[in-house]
């Protein structure tokens, strides 16, 4: 008989791991908070008036122009606090709103929500508040999963959950306690492989064999992910937020090749599960209708569909990194005379990297799949 591990196990053992995972990893952090900081949540009362930036400067004739620019308008207004132990409070906030920025925030106007940061006693505008648009758009995403998935709908946002605070609450929290970068992202790919086959189809046949599959993928762009980092004599300086991340204040500096490891196959991960998980499943159907198979044509079958995915799945890669980069290739490509000199640009390399390693990945996964869903599915369960 199938072994069954009933779902509200498996669903306690996957959020247990989580927490054990976070409080080990968690157990010295240091987020470098600055407590002389204070942030607020707000709604805009009343726009009091506004004032002349720099007013004190002495523009030369030359920098007219850009003195125009620099100075800009300071907008002063009342909002009431609506959040933490100053909720209730009224107080007086600027906005900066100058024309040297290439995109100048609207001004606020009466009603606005809006984020507030001090410095001192002095109150200044840090953004719109963006949260409760999300949370609309959430909730709308949540109910129509929900409506045409069922009970798998309800699941697939679940493991989602789960996927989402191994990222948050385990992985990044490891990088900034110094643990090993490659070990931690091949711990969280598994977690999620595992913990998302478990929780969406089950203790099954289809899940070990995909779980075998994914796992097998996972570990393929992981070495093609190392070996073609060290022969691509990668920095890991890809922009400027690799640069903040090397001048941290760490006790163990971020490795910058590990990051472009963890996220290549992160990134790859999602890939890799689709593909296993479509060849499981779509075997497992025929199986089920088609009677007695033979292991070889399972596997056949299996290598045929996986043929058809690729195809889209490697356009999937290809074109989600470069939808992520996109700003970075325009910018570079309108700077850059020569094609050998953009394709030797760290930022695409790793791009081009991402999806290639990825790719070997999905090759890998499709047929180690097919080849354990023959096997598993032409003999009886134990």
């Amino acid at each position: 008989m199938r072994i069954k591990i009933p779902y509200l196990i498996t669903v306690i053992i996957s959020i247990l791991l989580l927490y054990i995972g976070h409080r080990i990893v968690s157990f010295d952090l240091n987020l470098f908070q600055n407590f002389t900081q204070e942030h607020a949540r707000a709604t805009v009362q009343s726009v009091i008036g506004r004032e002349l930036q720099g007013e004190d400067l002495e523009p030369f004739d030359e920098f007219d122009d850009f003195f125009s620019a620099m100075m800009g308008e300071v907008i002063v207004f009342e909002a009431e606090i609506r959040s933490g132990i100053r909720k209730g409070e009224t107080v007086v906030a600027e906005q900066n709103i100058s024309s040297f920025l290439l995109s100048p925030q609207r001004e606020v106007r009466n009603g606005d929500s809006v984020l507030l940061i001090s410095f001192g006693e002095t109150w200044f505008f840090n953004g719109y508040i963006r949260t409760n648009q999300l949370l609309v758009l959430g909730s709308i995403f949540t109910i129509c999963i929900i409506i045409f998935g069922g009970k798998k709908g309800f699941n697939t946002l679940l493991s989602l959950s789960l996927t989402c605070a191994a990222i948050f609450l385990v992985f990044i929290p490891s990088i900034l306690s110094g643990f090993n970068i490659y070990l931690m992202a091949g711990l969280v790919c598994i977690y999620t492989v595992i913990m998302t086959l478990l929780i969406v189809i089950g203790l099954h046949e289809k899940a070990l064999a995909a779980c075998i599959g994914c796992i097998s993928g996972i570990v393929i762009t992981g070495l093609v992910a190392v070996i073609m980092n060290y022969s691509l004599h990668l920095t890991g300086i890809v922009d400027e937020h690799s640069r903040f991340l090397a001048n941290l204040p760490l006790a163990n500096p971020i490795n910058l090749r590990a990051i472009i490891f963890a996220g290549i196959i992160i990134g790859a991960t999602g890939a890799i599960m689709d593909v296993a998980m479509s060849i499981s499943s779509a075997l497992w159907e025929l199986k089920e209708k088609g009677g007695v198979i033979s292991v070889d044509t399972l596997f056949r079958s299996g290598i045929n569909i996986g043929r058809d995915i690729l195809g889209s799945m490697a356009n999937t890669l290809i074109l989600a990194y470069i939808g992520s980069a996109l700003s970075v290739v325009l910018i570079i490509s309108v700077y850059s005379n020569s094609l050998m000199e953009l394709l030797n640009t760290e930022m695409i390399v790793v791009e081009i990297l991402q999806a290639l390693a990825g790719i070997f990945g999905i090759l890998l996964a499709m047929p180690l799949t097919a080849f354990f869903c023959a096997l598993l599915y032409t003999k009886k369960t134990l």
